[in-house]
């Protein structure tokens, strides 16, 4: 069964940095496209960043480059998502996903990430930003 577990989430002042890690089992974060999203409350979900099985090319969003960033651990078959500088306007619930299709990637467009055809995904770990 292919699983993704989402941790790290809490609260944090304006300013301050969280590390989510998102522990996936049932398959190997090698063979799928990967990528982080959110959805706030009464927002459509937003796709962060994305990393492509074929090149390991990473698309960033315009609104977390620069602030976000992605790593991973083989040996442990986990991602994680370093974010810095955080904003109260990223308050949301962070999910990671993982796409096997073939067809399974991201699309960077007009400075936003759309992902096409994801199809496992985490339960979500919540972030709130006070300000």
């Amino acid at each position: 069964e292919v699983q993704l577990v989402e941790s790290g989430g809490g609260l944090v002042q304006a300013g301050g940095s969280l590390r989510l890690s998102c522990a996936a089992s049932g398959f190997t974060f090698d063979d799928y496209d990967i990528g982080w999203f959110r959805q706030a409350p009464g927002k459509e979900r937003e796709g962060l960043l994305c990393i492509s099985r074929s090149d390991g090319g990473t698309v960033y969003a315009d609104s977390v480059k620069g602030r976000f960033t992605f790593s991973r651990d083989n040996a442990k078959n986990t991602v994680y998502l370093q974010m810095n500088s955080l904003k109260p306007e990223d308050t949301a619930v962070y999910y990671c996903a993982a796409g096997s299709r073939p067809n399974a990637g991201c699309v960077y467009y007009s400075g936003r990430v759309y992902e096409v055809e994801y199809d496992n995904w985490g339960q979500g770990t919540q972030v709130t930003v006070s300000s």
